[in-house]
């Protein structure tokens, strides 16, 4: 099937209704543990991951599915799902409450079906493409988002090294540093900021922000390799797309000499 039924759709809320609440239930009681790479990892990383690829078997069978945790190659299915099951891994484990579940069903390479959750914050983000963008159940549109006028920008922790390389300019937005590559993407499209710059994304950290992205108007300027060129069996491990967002051409355009 190339689009979720209804009755699949609510299924993949009830999923992830499930793991965020886990989620909640875990924020502040749990001990993290150090990856190969450098970056944390905790047991409820672990369970979410697990939780996600079993559900996703039972509700869309056949479709193989992407993960930070699991399998990192490209599935060999035409429908597959690209799943980050807590982005923001390092807040989490410090007990600041900003982090997101990145869930983003692909068909023929690109997104199609995306959901963003914030549990913390009560917030969730539905992306269908040709269909538009829902908070919450209300729709969202580039007007709701011209109306916030942000002057903020989002940096990534990597990305933050751009400063350095025009010292005698003034950086043209006031920067954020919140520590969830997926958040701080999808935050452009909810005008939250008018632009974010992301160094190393994983397909996991952009893949649902990516159709957020696109339905709500906002350019994306790829610095590196175009992910929509994924070939099945591609091992992703290590793979980054650097990436700039923007509100808007004239705001991307504002921001380019700094990507």
């Amino acid at each position: 099937m190339h689009v979720l039924s209804s009755d699949q759709l609510g299924a993949i809320h009830k999923l992830i209704d499930r793991v965020s609440e886990r989620q909640r239930q875990d924020f502040g009681h749990i001990a993290s543990d150090v990856k190969p790479d450098g970056t944390l990892i905790t047991a409820c990383d672990r369970w979410s991951d697990a939780a996600f690829v079993e559900g996703i078997s039972q509700i869309s069978p056949g479709e193989g599915v992407l993960s930070e945790e699991g399998s990192q190659s490209v599935p060999q299915s035409r429908a597959f799902w690209v799943v980050d099951p807590l982005d923001g891994t390092t807040n989490f484990a410090a007990g600041i409450p900003y982090w997101g579940i990145s869930v983003a069903r692909f068909v023929d390479g690109r997104p199609s079906e995306v959901f963003l959750d914030v549990p913390a914050m009560g917030q969730r983000i539905e992306g269908l493409r040709g269909r538009g963008v829902r908070r919450n159940g209300q729709v969202v549109t580039p007007e709701t988002r011209k109306v916030s006028r942000s002057a903020c920008v989002s940096l990534c922790s990597r990305s933050i090294r751009v400063l350095q390389t025009k010292p005698e300019q003034r950086f043209p937005g006031k920067i954020r540093l919140l520590g969830v590559a997926s958040l701080n993407l999808v935050n452009v499209g909810m005008g939250q900021t008018f632009g974010a710059l992301e160094a190393s994304p994983k397909i996991w950290d952009l893949a649902a922000a990516w159709l957020v992205l696109e339905e709500l108007g906002c350019p994306i300027r790829w610095l590196g390799e175009d992910p929509s060129g994924l070939q099945p069996g591609q091992d992703l491990s290590q793979a980054s797309f650097p990436m700039l967002a923007a509100g808007s051409w004239s705001e991307l355009s504002r921001l380019l000499p700094w990507g």
